[in-house]
């Protein structure tokens, strides 16, 4: 029986209650503090002050704690919206939401389908968006933009991490490559780059990601149109 249907032992008199919402929120807080390296039963049942066999009443391997611990980061995922092109945009910019309030979420997301009660209301609520759209159009139009929210959140925590690795931010980074750039295109190799880096926008990692999903919108409305 799956983590989501099995029930959760008989509460006992013990120094420390269990339950596994507060198993899943002590690893979430593990998580956020120090990333997914710091989240194993041992570590968990450490915080909680507890020995890891009594872990093992709510929770049958590590697999299900993170299965569990991305449901409760979908908690909040609740797509809204008038129409499917609103509700996907909602979907989207929830998702990226929940990974930067939990960075960790970034290294879950894109594998296999999440079936957690929270995740699955965020999926019922796209598929009823999208009602009047034909199953053969609603599969690969919510496949790309899932795909699309996992890339960008992913490229912009990774960015994200390596200014805490180097110790540089964006700006600072960018000054330390600016010589190099400046006497790479003077050579002329590189005409085209050179226009995009001098004269080219500069949007910020929202305009970015808004941008993007509006292209891939337009595109799904398009074929919605066509086989409308």
């Amino acid at each position: 029986m799956l983590v989501w249907e099995r029930p959760e032992p008989p509460r006992r008199p013990a120094p420390v209650p269990l339950s596994r919402e507060l198993i899943v929120r002590t690893a979430i807080g593990l998580a956020d503090a120090d990333g997914l390296d710091a989240v194993s039963l041992r570590g968990v049942a450490g915080a909680l002050g507890v020995g890891p066999m009594r872990l093992y009443g709510y929770l049958a391997t590590k697999q299900e704690l993170l299965d569990l611990m991305v449901d409760a980061a979908y908690a909040d995922v609740r797509p809204a919206g008038d129409g499917w092109r609103e509700v996907l945009r909602s979907l989207a910019e929830a998702v990226r939401q929940a990974v930067h309030r939990h960075e960790w979420l970034a290294d879950l997301l894109g594998g296999r389908p999440q079936l957690g009660p929270n995740t699955l209301a965020a999926g019922e609520a796209v598929l009823a968006a999208m009602g009047e759209v034909d199953l053969a159009t609603v599969v690969p139009a919510v496949a790309a933009v899932n795909a699309y929210v996992v890339g960008a959140v992913r490229r912009e925590i990774t960015e994200r991490r390596a200014e805490r690795t180097s110790g540089l931010d964006q700006a600072q980074w960018q000054a330390g490559y600016g010589p190099y750039l400046r006497r790479t295109f003077a050579t002329g190799r590189f005409p085209a780059l050179s226009a995009l880096v001098h004269d080219g926008p500069h949007p910020t990692a929202d305009d970015t990601f808004r941008a993007g999903l509006d292209f891939l919108l337009d595109g799904i409305a398009a074929r919605v149109a066509r086989d409308g």
